[in-house]
């Protein structure tokens, strides 16, 4: 498994983070249906990224490393949240490649 501070890459060798705006969310569970791994809804219907090692993060912003095997259902996450916001950036630069801010 994945230390938590190591986020996997791409196959660019872009290592990727995840994060959601729980402002924004709307409790779907879209993203836990396709990435359970990675996002779960708490007891506030709202949905959170996990750690590597399946804690909660709940701390606004708070992000977790993208791991490539499910790269496909995190990106899918995103396009289908009806929230719109589910973040996936480069952790390199933090520049949004999926997700609602991506120009």
């Amino acid at each position: 498994m994945t230390a938590q501070h190591e986020a996997p890459t791409t196959a660019a060798g872009e290592a990727l983070e995840v994060w959601i705006d729980q402002d924004l969310c709307t409790g779907d569970g879209i993203c836990a249906q396709y990435a359970p791994e990675v996002f779960e809804l708490d007891i506030d219907g709202l949905a959170y990224v996990k750690s590597s090692d399946d804690e909660l993060l709940q701390e606004p912003g708070a992000t977790t490393p993208v791991p490539l095997p499910l790269l496909r259902d995190v990106v899918d996450s995103a396009k289908e949240c009806p929230g719109d916001c589910i973040h996936v950036r480069r952790v390199s630069d933090r520049v949004e490649v999926y997700g609602p801010d991506v120009e």
